[in-house]
């Protein structure tokens, strides 16, 4: 009997931990705490993309961590996802603080209002000066697509398969989540090894698009966070996070902000004017000012690993 229940073990639980190597375990608590036992932190790629949005990761790329991405994307160690899930929710959380958008200066007194609510105070998240545009639905985690050579190569798909472990967890602790994969390659891509960070850049540089539909889903839905297994030079997150606000920017052209003064007007039984509509037009002025670009500025990311030396850049 011993020997059988080993045997039915084998089949369940990896021979090996996915960091290590200790035997039976998906992950030892050694290699558990060096995934999730730190506090989730910004971090920036050196050069930093423009466009690129701000992004948390849970751990430094080194070490058992690495070891323990490469075991889940590469050798098909899917037990992995789990822990590796958790790690990924810790960054999503640190990051909620930054779905925001600041109020600039000159917005319509009729805009301000509803942007900072009845009361006058800024919505909950938004902190001094901001207010928070879409704090009212679910969380949306867009996963950054793998090419379909790829997903058949390795059998699956890493990053959506840790997004659904991180929106589980999410929704475990309290959080609503969840995963939306509308993220496609539109044209094929050369291979990103050996390439510099500007050579990235251009290799990517319009390859992703938002499927049919999945634009509106993210316009009404709530906030959004591009998530991945790993970040190194920021191409691959800065082009994402161009295709999401591209489609977002066809349905609202200020994002959120057209919903948010929707949603306003319907709790106060208040109808777009004339006047509303004007101050709509004068507002697109203030946020070209204000450099923002509405849901484009309601995009955070969030990673599981990240190079070490991307946690050591400290920018004001």
């Amino acid at each position: 009997m011993r020997g059988w229940w080993q045997d039915l073990t084998d089949l369940v639980l990896p021979a090996e931990c996915g960091g290590c190597g200790r035997p039976r375990t998906v992950l030892c608590p050694e290699c558990r705490a060096a995934l999730s036992g730190a506090a989730p932190r910004r971090v920036r790629p050196d050069p930093e993309p423009p466009g690129l949005p701000v992004v948390h990761a849970a751990a430094p790329y080194e070490d058992e961590v690495r070891a323990t991405l490469l075991a889940h994307k590469e050798r098909g160690a899917l037990t992995l996802a789990r822990p590796l899930g958790t790690a990924l929710a810790g960054a999503v959380r640190a990051g909620l603080g930054h779905l925001c958008l600041p109020v600039p200066e000159g917005l319509p007194t009729a805009w301000d209002g509803r942007l900072r609510g009845g009361n006058g105070q800024l919505r909950p998240g938004g902190g001094q000066g901001h207010a928070s545009l879409s704090d009212t639905g679910p969380l949306l985690l867009v996963p950054l697509p793998s090419s379909r050579r790829a997903v058949r190569a390795r059998g699956h798909d890493p990053a959506r398969r840790i997004a659904l472990a991180a929106a589980g967890e999410l929704r475990r602790t309290g959080t609503p989540a969840r995963v939306l994969a509308v993220l496609r390659q539109r044209r094929a891509v050369a291979d990103q090894a050996g390439l510099n960070s500007r050579q990235r850049l251009d290799n990517l540089a319009g390859a992703l698009e938002v499927a049919a539909g999945g634009a509106r889903l993210l316009a009404s839905g709530g906030r959004v966070v591009l998530v991945d297994d790993l970040m190194t030079t920021g191409a691959s997150m800065t082009e994402a996070a161009r295709a999401v606000r591209a489609a977002v920017a066809e349905i609202h052209p200020y994002g959120d902000v057209d919903a948010c003064v929707a949603e306003a007007g319907e709790a106060t039984g208040e109808r777009m004017t004339e006047a509303t509509t004007v101050d709509t037009d004068r507002t697109q002025g203030a946020w070209e000012m204000a450099g923002m670009s509405g849901v484009g500025d309601m995009i955070c990311a969030a990673v599981v690993a990240a190079p070490p030396d991307s946690f050591e850049i400290n920018r004001n």
